[in-house]
């Protein structure tokens, strides 16, 4: 059986290792991988690759920036290639960034059998492209590999039959648990045992001159009570950039370049709150017990919520500000590990894929 993996940003590289190692230890199985570019930056892909030990790719795409359309068609034109020229049996997609979707459509309309990791999650909010990604995606996708239960009431809800439906747990707690030991902080002079991790890339936040303003006014505001960190995405510079503001200006806020993977969960890990509106790091706050203040106003994990100790704080900064003062007091939200966050959500998949293909087992220890 021939396998095909598609990944293309940074969240996808998390999900991508462990089920390539896990399919790795399964006889009768060829794997390809594809890179499609959609991220492309050194520090936003090839440090994963290395750091997440992935193989190299069999094939980049080297897609590159661009609008939604633009980018999401390019990598349906050469894609369309690939899977011609190589003929997997499965393609496997992750997440649901413009690549996913693009490989689905892809593979839809050439009649090859395709396998989302991570379906079903919903923020009920279709002005985020993400969302429309995952609708399209879980509508055309053959097998739907879920990280939580609430995600199978989502795609029930929207006709999918259950028979397509496998709970297998989260499968970025899988990359967290086996490389939290190698875990390192990346290095930061002057830097305190208490600070702030902040890392900020959404449209919705970065996008609007005045959200984004009132964003960085909110933070200098905790930095006076708790230093900071914050990587700063390419996209998020720039848009800082053209308001003319200048992080650099301030000792308790440290602007980094981006970090890899091993010095992000360092960071989540020893810092005393998270802020964010990445989904990834909603998750590995929630297993590493961390409290994380999540800066939208839905998320299509709510289970970082429910169980977690994730809490949505939208864009009111007042909000922001108060729940960072009831954690820096000792009151902060508790949370629990959620049903199959347990490190072997990768085997489950490799073992729903082998069952469907007919070929022998291999369990998780």
């Amino acid at each position: 059986m021939h396998v095909l993996h598609v990944v293309g940003a940074r969240p996808n590289f998390m999900k991508v290792a462990p089920v390539h190692a896990a399919f790795r230890q399964r006889a009768g199985v060829r794997q390809s991988l594809v890179h499609t570019g959609q991220h492309y930056d050194a520090n936003l892909s090839d440090i994963f690759f290395e750091q997440l030990q992935i193989p190299r790719p069999d094939v980049s795409l080297e897609v590159g920036s661009g609008s939604h359309a633009v980018q999401t068609a390019e990598v349906m034109i050469r894609f369309e290639k690939t899977v011609l020229e190589r003929k997997p049996d499965l393609v496997l997609v992750y997440g649901d960034v413009n690549s996913t979707v693009a490989a689905t459509l892809v593979c839809a309309k050439l009649g090859i059998k395709l396998a989302h990791v991570e379906a079903g999650l919903r923020s009920f909010d279709r002005t985020m492209p993400e969302e429309i990604n995952r609708l399209v995606t879980d509508q055309l996708a053959d097998l739907l590999l879920i990280p939580s239960a609430e995600a199978e009431g989502n795609l029930l809800r929207e006709g999918v039959a259950l028979k397509k439906i496998h709970f297998v747990g989260n499968v970025m707690i899988d990359t967290l648990r086996t490389l939290l030991p190698q875990a390192r902080m990346p290095e930061i002079p002057h830097l305190t045992d208490e600070f702030a991790l902040v890392t900020l890339h959404r449209p919705s936040n970065v996008d609007e001159p005045e959200t984004l303003r009132r964003i960085l006014a909110t933070l200098e505001n905790i930095s006076e009570r708790l230093q900071i960190v914050f990587p700063v995405h390419p996209r998020t510079k720039s848009r800082i950039e053209s308001l003319g503001y200048h992080l650099d200006h301030s000792k308790r806020i440290f602007a980094i370049a981006p970090i890899g993977y091993l010095e992000c969960l360092a960071l989540q890990q020893r810092a005393t709150v998270v802020i964010t509106d990445s989904g990834g790091l909603q998750e590995e706050t929630t297993a590493l017990g961390v409290p994380c203040l999540t800066v939208r106003e839905n998320t299509e994990r709510p289970i970082t919520v429910t169980h977690g100790t994730n809490t949505l704080v939208g864009t009111n900064m007042d909000l922001l500000l108060s729940e960072v003062a009831k954690i820096l007091a000792g009151e902060g939200k508790g949370g629990r590990i959620p049903p199959l966050w347990d490190g072997c959500a990768s085997e489950r998949i490799a073992d729903v894929i082998m069952k469907e293909c007919t070929i022998p087992l291999r369990h998780c220890a």
